[in-house]
This record gives structure tokens, sequence and C-alpha cells, in this order.
């Protein structure tokens, strides 16, 4: 894949020579073939030789992720997941079997920080569609930072998941208050059927006596109809 090239370069800017030692080490075991178990500790204990804070790419670190892949933002990566991505696709075998059951096992045993990290690699494997249900999982999630690694900034939603799993996705960053701007494809996979779960949503907020997240119309499109017109109106009756 075109990433790992990308990412090879931002952080030969950003780490120390001790991590940039440990690093090309650890990379080099992950292209070997380092056993599922060493492989999951190498990605676990990244985070000593990594700085904290965020990767924090250059324009045209950014516009080159783009062209490498539409819809991909490493603006809100930290160092320390650009390393981790960076040990996944280090691998040499990512269209094989094994290489799903490695990066299967680090989900099963990841903290937080470490599940941020694998979600966001998932669009930059080879055969992504091979994830699709392990992206689902993410977007399924609660947990906010889980869910913006596994659906913001990355184009994978929009390109794998079905009809139920896309509206599902786009509903949740409501329910978790991810911003619904960074799911990419949002105005491309409009229909009917969003456009009424996030009605049903609307009305649910007003009859708790919650507020609609405004962001809640960026699902109607032009499939609201009159029940779409009525609710804005009222919303705009009874804001501030």
């Amino acid at each position: 894949m075109k990433t790992l090239p990308i990412l090879l370069d931002m952080l030969a800017r950003r780490l120390s020579p001790e991590g940039a030692r440990w690093f090309d080490s650890a990379c080099g075991e992950s292209a070997r073939g380092a056993a599922v178990e060493r492989f999951c500790s190498l990605f676990s204990v990244a985070s000593r030789y990594a700085p904290r804070g965020p990767l924090a790419p250059s324009a045209d670190e950014l516009r080159l992720a783009q062209a490498v892949l539409s819809g991909w933002s490493p603006e809100r990566w930290t160092t320390l997941e650009g390393l981790r991505v960076a040990l996944i696709l280090s691998r040499r075998d990512l269209t094989q079997p094994a290489a799903v059951a490695a990066i299967e096992e680090l989900f099963r045993y990841a903290d937080i920080g470490e599940l941020c990290a694998a979600y966001k690699s998932l669009a930059h494997l080879p055969d992504p569609e091979r994830f699709v249900w392990r992206a689902g999982e993410g977007a399924r999630s609660s947990m906010k930072a889980v869910y913006e690694s596994a659906c913001c900034d990355t184009p994978y939603p929009a390109a794998h998941f079905d009809a139920i799993a896309w509206r599902q996705a786009v509903i949740k960053a409501l329910f978790v208050e991810a911003p619904l701007w960074r799911v990419v494809g949002v105005d491309r996979r409009l229909d009917a059927e969003l456009a009424r779960m996030a009605l049903d949503l609307a009305e649910e907020r007003r009859s708790a006596g919650r507020p609609v997240n405004p962001e809640l119309w960026m699902c109607i499109g032009t499939s609201g109809g009159e029940r779409g017109l009525a609710s804005l109106e009222l919303e705009l009756r009874s804001g501030p």
C-alpha cells in the first residue's frame, strides 16, 4: 500500500533517535513475520517510543495523504497512532489469512488507544472489505474516540458499509456527539430511510426535552419532504 511510505517519512521527522532505532527494528520484525504474540507486544510497547501529542502533518503532507487515498486525513492522528499503523502496514503478508488473524488479535486485547490506531489502519490495508465486520464494531461503539477512529476522516465506511450499516453509523455519530461533518461521504449516501431515521431522532429528542444536534439536518438532503420541512421550521421557532 502507498500509505506506508508517507507514514515512514512523517515519522522520520518526528521520532527521537532512540525512537527511530526501535521503530526501524520493530518494522523489521513485523515485515519478517513476527509471531502473533510478539506482533501484539510491539504494537503495545510502541507507546514508549513515540512522542506524546499530535502527528500534526503539514499542509503538503495532508495533500499527499489525500492524493494517496481520497477521504483520508491524518490531521487528527497522534504520532503514536501513526507509528502503530505503520507497524501494521509493515507486514509483508497483509494479503494472507495469517495477517488477518494477527490484526484481529490486536483488536481482541487492545486498550482504547490501541483500538483507535487499529481502526485507523483498516482503510489502508489491501482488500479492506475483509474487515467490514470489524469496522462495523467500531461504528457501533459508544466510546466517542473509538467511533471517530472507525468512521471519521476515513473513506472506509462510505466505501464498504452496506446501506443498513451505513445509516446506523451516521445516526450513531449523533448519539455519541461525534462530528458528522468528518464522516466522509455523508453527502453522497443520503436516502429517504436515513432522513426518516434522523427525523425520528429529532422528535425523540424534543419529546425528552433535549436539544437536537444541528448536524442532524445533514442527514435530510432532498428526502425530508413535508415532514422534514415541518420539523426544521419547528426547530427554528424553538431556537434561542
